[in-house]
């Protein structure tokens, strides 16, 4: 649905500069300032051309002729707060795939959950309760659920487990709720999982239902501090290949407000390239074959 039909630009022209489809200095400047502001992904002075290539995505689909007018439309449409959806889909990158980080895997089923299982055991049936904060279509979320119902739910029956998707897209989270995939995500999958937990029809890889009633999505910024508090009591959070879009301030924010999301003694996993080094100093690091996590002390 082309939202130009239902919406109104404003009447006046509050920063039309000229016709031409080309990023200027100054307005990658007032774009890099609107993006930070809202979800606190940073370009860097080196990355104008790259913003460029992804903004031109939603010119063209809105028929808008300059990225003057284009930021006009995110500050003053009816539609803006909509179009800020759209925007942060274009320029983020949502690459996943099933069972991406095979050693997180391991740890949670060898090391993490047996201890978190332990530190409960005075209440009753114990619950596990994880966070996949950027869950993009939902394949590491589901590779969590699927490692538990494998190898965690026949040693504790009794074990209740509730596992979250979250990601600023909606389009990826869309993509999550269905389930379905296609060959490129499922490229890294065990042949005996995919057996297990799939079905397959015309090249579509759907996930069957007992998994896909293990895992909940919606739509979250981690940058937004009204919707983080929202979001308490993990045991464990992964959060791979986010930190990559954030500057230092950006970064220290959203590791606070994740440490604040965990209980005491839960653990975060971030992505392969990533690091808590000078980000924060309040996890304890804890080491794990082929991998490391961050343990709330």
């Amino acid at each position: 649905m082309n939202l130009m039909s239902n919406a109104v630009l404003p009447k006046k022209n509050f920063s039309l500069k000229n016709n031409s489809q080309s990023l200027s200095n100054s307005t990658y400047e007032i774009f890099r300032k609107l993006i930070y502001e809202n979800c606190g992904i940073y370009f860097q002075d080196n990355k104008k051309y790259l913003l460029e290539s992804r903004l031109l995505k939603r010119l063209n689909f809105l028929g808008l002729n300059s990225f003057e007018n284009y930021f006009d439309y995110l500050k003053y449409n009816i539609n803006k707060e909509q179009e800020k959806k759209y925007l942060y889909e274009v320029i983020t990158i949502n690459e996943t795939f099933f069972f991406r980080n095979q050693p997180q895997l391991n740890a949670l089923v060898s090391k993490i959950i047996p201890d978190i299982i332990a530190s409960k055991k005075n209440f009753g049936n114990p619950k596990l309760k994880i966070w996949s904060a950027a869950s993009s279509s939902g394949e590491e979320a589901y590779s969590v659920a699927m490692t538990i119902k494998d190898l965690v739910k026949p040693k504790y029956p009794n074990l209740l487990v509730e596992i979250i998707g979250t990601d600023i897209s909606q389009a990826v989270i869309d993509t999550a709720k269905s389930g379905i995939y296609r060959e490129y995500s499922i490229r890294n999958t065990p042949t005996y999982y995919l057996k297990k937990f799939f079905t397959v029809n015309n090249n579509n890889f759907e996930i069957k239902q007992d998994i896909k009633d293990m895992v909940s999505f919606k739509i979250l910024n981690l940058f937004d501090d009204k919707s983080m508090r929202a979001m308490t009591n993990f045991d464990i959070v992964f959060c791979a290949n986010v930190l990559i879009y954030f500057d230092s301030n950006s970064k220290i924010k959203v590791i606070s407000n994740i440490y604040n999301s965990l209980n005491k003694g839960g653990c975060l996993f971030i992505g392969y390239a990533e690091t808590l080094h000078a980000v924060s100093k309040a996890f304890s690091i804890v080491s794990f074959p082929k991998t490391i996590g961050y343990k709330k002390e």
